[in-house]
């Protein structure tokens, strides 16, 4: 009868690592996944904020100057914007002096970076 009670132990004991294993996968799992989502919320983030910087140099330099900026550029020279051109293209489309210039942030994908 003792060898029935030592394989019953085993085999609860093998049961026992096994739940464990799966719950440590489980959680290293959902991690992954808040990481993740953390990470491309932050790029969203990023890219926006890069547009409102844009949008308030290109409406500072109106009320200083009296025109909008000629390009991208030039705000970068003059007032102090930072774009990390490594990270986002920026597309900036100066209709007339007068009216607000169209702009437009593209993130760069990771793979493209590389190339």
């Amino acid at each position: 009868m003792r060898v029935d009670r030592r394989s019953r132990r085993r085999k609860s004991q093998t049961k026992g690592y096994l739940l464990s294993a799966a719950a440590l996968l489980l959680l290293v799992g959902v991690f992954a996944a808040g990481a993740l989502s953390f990470a491309g919320k932050a790029g969203q983030k990023g890219e926006e904020s890069l547009r409102r910087a844009v949008t308030r140099a290109s409406v500072q330099c109106y009320a200083i100057e009296g025109r909008y900026p000629p390009s991208v550029e030039y705000l970068e020279e003059n007032y102090g914007v930072r774009i990390d051109r490594d990270r986002y293209n920026v597309f900036y489309n100066g209709f007339a002096s007068n009216v607000m210039p169209e702009i437009v942030i593209n993130p760069i994908e990771e793979e493209e970076a590389r190339r």
